[in-house]
């Protein structure tokens, strides 16, 4: 190949080179080689003519003095080709490229041949391949540059003084020509404007997400790790809180928090600690540190509540609502009686007419929320509430079942009879296991009779010990009294607590029928008369040291 060499596009050779048209070191016509079909004439150049020396070439100058030129019909540098010698024109073995050779004046329209352009490019080494580096055929366009994202783009302005980056220089291609770059700098204009719009926007989103992470990963540490928000001081003014009954510490601290008393449910909560606080109504201040509504809490002044103490009698309690109230005396005993069914007695208590109050036995012994304006039914019912859920707690039912007892109204029975009968808890056991070998009607020591005092007090509503002499009671004829009738009486008569409850429930093994109390710290339990009359004496012996 001469210096002549091709540029990117499929333009013909310049003039001047040796290999272009028929001239030769002779300044004659070529003479053609013979082939058995037609050949097309040859065109000629009357431009400068210039002498070269002979090259050789397979199929071009043959070396001799004549100036033959031999055609190779796949040689792109040669004269046209002679006729297809295969029988007609465009009709090779080697397909419609090879037609195109034969024939240049029928390559489609679409093919365009470009000027001559010198470009510094390195020449292409000589004779390559004539099907891969035939001019003739049509150009391959372009293959557009991979996009590159926005967010990647430098947007440093290249040498051409437009916004290109330095990479576009080796992109250019000859053929683009000014307006091709025109447009690409327009584009590139674009990206830029996109890539700082997109850098803008992935600024923002990172610095968002940082001040997200930062701000809860605060708030986990210092709701795990750090001290809860407290008040400080005493607080000021004065607000009525009621606590519920059977609200454990987390839950007294959420009321507190919801009625501005402390500041947080986890203040109150760590400065409670083991601290033991009841239910009930509390008058307290706003605004208190958690230390201070604790310490205020556990003194009985600040506490608004009515307490029900372990055995007493409804009609006791009733006395203690009305006093509460401020009522007239007797109106709480009538809306029980009135609103009895509608209180929330169990289905099996017993309301019939052998059963002095109803109520009997149903309101528990706690400390209740009573305020000023509060209802004597709405008081009765939290007392109701309370019963029913520890006899539940408890298993009422499954119990009388387990002792052969008919309902869970004879358990609840022998319960207010062991709390009635028992002076101290620490007896509860014994005291409970005396009821039920009383109860056996093959018992030879009372015969299936209680012979309780504390029954025909009840009967009376009384309280005493003094209860006449044995003959004169069981003349008394009332179905609490349990010197006349035997077994349990018709109801509890009183209201026991959970000690009375579990004892009643599992009492201690024993064959004792007698007991007699004599001090605080020593109870007499007999399992013979004869035995129990021996502890009487030693009772009266305790009583007149104690009149003394």
């Amino acid at each position: 190949m001469t210096e002549y060499g091709r540029g990117y596009g499929s333009e013909p050779w310049h003039p001047e080179d040796p290999l272009y048209g028929d001239q030769g070191s002779y300044g004659g016509q070529a003479q053609q080689p013979q082939w058995g079909g037609q050949q097309s004439a040859p065109q000629q150049y009357t431009g400068p003519q210039q002498q070269h020396p002979q090259q050789p070439y397979d199929g071009g100058w043959d070396g001799s003095q004549t100036g033959q030129l031999h055609y190779d019909p796949y040689d792109p540098y040669g004269q046209h080709p002679p006729a297809d010698p295969y029988g007609g024109a465009g009709q090779s073995p080697y397909g419609q490229q090879d037609a195109y050779r034969q024939h240049p004046q029928q390559a489609p329209a679409h093919q365009q041949h470009y000027p001559p352009q010198h470009y510094d490019q390195p020449a292409a080494a000589p004779y390559e391949d004539a099907a891969a580096d035939d001019w003739r055929a049509e150009p391959e366009p372009p293959r557009a540059p991979e996009p590159e994202h926005p967010f990647f783009s430098d947007g440093v302005d290249g040498p051409y003084g437009d916004d290109r980056d330095d990479r576009d220089d080796y992109d250019d291609d000859p053929r683009e020509g000014r307006s091709g770059r025109e447009r690409r700098g327009k584009k590139n204009k674009k990206n830029k404007r996109r890539s700082g719009t997109a850098c803008l926007v992935v600024t923002l989103v990172f610095a968002g997400a940082v001040g997200a992470v930062g701000y809860f990963g605060y708030d986990f540490f210092m709701s795990h790790f750090g001290p809860a928000p407290d008040y400080e001081g005493e607080g000021s003014g004065a607000v009525q809180v009621d606590i519920p009954d059977g609200s454990p510490i987390s839950a007294m601290g959420r009321i507190l928090e919801k009625n501005g008393v402390v500041k947080s449910e986890a203040a109150f909560s760590e400065a409670a600690g083991n601290k033991t606080l009841q239910p009930g109504t509390y008058t307290l201040r706003k605004q208190m540190s958690a230390a201070s509504a604790v310490e205020l809490m556990l003194d009985p002044k600040s506490r608004n509540g009515l307490t029900i103490r372990e055995g007493l009698r409804a009609g006791e309690v009733y006395k203690l609502i009305d006093k509460k109230l401020k009522l007239k005396a007797g109106t709480t005993k009538g809306v029980a009686k009135a609103e009895v069914k509608n209180l929330g007695l169990p289905s099996w208590a017993d309301e019939s007419a052998k059963i002095k109050d109803p109520l009997e036995g149903f309101l528990y012994p706690s400390t209740y929320s009573v305020g000023e304006n509060a209802k004597p039914s709405a008081v009765l019912k939290q007392m109701v509430a309370r019963a029913n859920q520890v006899y539940e707690r408890l298993d009422l039912a499954g119990s009388a079942r387990k002792l052969q007892l008919d309902s869970p109204m004879q358990l609840l029975t022998v319960a207010s009879l062991t709390q009635a009968e028992g002076k101290y808890k620490h007896d509860f056991l014994k005291v409970a296991r005396v009821v039920y070998n009383r109860l056996k009607p093959d018992n030879t020591e009372t015969y299936g009779l209680l012979d309780f005092d504390s029954t025909v007090n009840y009967a009376r509503s009384q309280s005493t010990l003094d209860t006449g002499s044995v003959d004169n009671l069981r003349n008394f004829n009332d179905p609490y009294n349990t010197y006349k009738f035997k077994g349990l009486p018709p109801g509890p008569i009183g209201n026991p607590g959970e000690v009375a409850l579990k004892s009643a429930i599992s009492p201690a093994k024993g064959n004792w029928y007698y007991f007699v109390s004599i001090n605080p710290e020593k109870t007499l339990f007999a399992e013979t008369n004869e035995e129990h009359e021996r502890n009487r004496r030693i009772y009266e012996k305790e009583r007149e040291k104690a009149k003394q």
